[in-house]
């Protein structure tokens, strides 16, 4: 998927720059999925709709020199009050080619659009492996890669 990106700065003003990037592979890397309380939790009633807890995270290597590994982690967890329905978590990955950028761009290029471009097919497996697992669909709403990454930022700039 090749595609010709603008960057824009922390105003939402664009920047002169284009960036050509290539996302070479995309694959699950891990997915696991537990129903702990079946299949009790399938013969009786249930009197509540479950919390469901949804966590998001982003991880990137570089593995040469404008080639990146970005791993996008989703953690889905249902309980009720009397059990967990149950444990969905998945590693989607996505090896990406990135053309010329400026150094100080790069690091929230990868961190918020890769992951923007692979959010999409990790929901889907979300979803199916969520359906698959015998319980209602779960459409996981857009994440805002852009309001975690300067949340990651903010706690990184507080540690130091």
């Amino acid at each position: 998927m090749e595609e010709e990106h603008q960057i824009r700065d922390e105003q939402d003003n664009e920047l002169s720059t284009e960036i050509s990037f290539n996302i070479t592979h995309q694959y699950i890397k891990d997915l696991s999925f537990e129903s702990p309380a079946a299949p009790g939790l399938f013969t009786m009633p249930q009197a509540q709709s479950p919390n469901i807890d949804i966590n998001v995270h982003v991880e990137a290597e570089q593995l040469a020199e404008k080639r990146y590994h970005v791993i996008l982690k989703i953690e889905v967890h249902a309980t009720t009050e009397r059990s967990s329905l149950f444990i969905m978590e998945l590693e989607y990955a996505g090896i990406v080619q990135v053309g010329e950028i400026p150094e100080e761009h790069l690091h929230a290029f990868i961190m918020i659009e890769v992951p923007r471009l692979l959010f999409p097919f990790a929901r889907s497996i979300v979803t199916n492996v969520i359906s698959e697992g015998g319980f209602p669909p779960l459409l996981i709403q857009p994440v805002d890669f852009v309001e975690m990454y300067r949340q990651t930022t903010e706690k990184a700039a507080q540690i130091h």
